[in-house]
């Protein structure tokens, strides 16, 4: 067995990237930036089940427009801290490749669809919209 040294290993393991990054040729390279969408709906009914039955059921339509990457539909945790906001109804957390496609997303029929469908259900909107390196995953 041969023995190996730091100076090897280095070597070896100096190249491999570069030898990954050939292997990539015409692949679309992965940009490691996300547009995040996040919005916060209070009902105007806010003990109705129905409701909020309801807006999820839209949220569920509304994901499927392709330039979301992820979506994700949410209700307060049983989490209880002083700095965690528990008024709202229902989350909807989105994840966009760059600002160019939640535009297209903001412009969409089936958005336009749902704001015009689904709005009366709700009393207020709180919308987080952020953009940054992606971490993980």
């Amino acid at each position: 067995m041969e023995k190996s040294t730091r100076r090897k290993f280095l070597k070896t393991n100096a190249i491999a990237p570069l030898a990954f990054a050939t292997t990539l040729g015409s692949e679309k390279i992965v940009k490691s930036e996300l547009f995040v969408h996040h919005v916060y709906f209070w009902l105007k009914n806010p003990n109705s089940e129905a409701d909020k039955a309801k807006l999820i059921e839209g949220l569920d339509v509304l994901s499927k427009v392709s330039e979301i990457k992820m979506a994700h539909i949410g209700t307060p945790a049983s989490t209880n801290r002083s700095v965690i906001e528990r008024g709202y109804a229902v989350s909807w957390l989105l994840f966009f490749e760059n600002l160019e496609d939640e535009e297209i997303y903001q412009k969409h029929p089936v958005h336009l669809k749902f704001v015009a469908d689904y709005s009366h259900l709700w009393e207020k909107v709180i919308v987080y919209d952020s953009v940054g390196t992606k971490r993980k995953g």
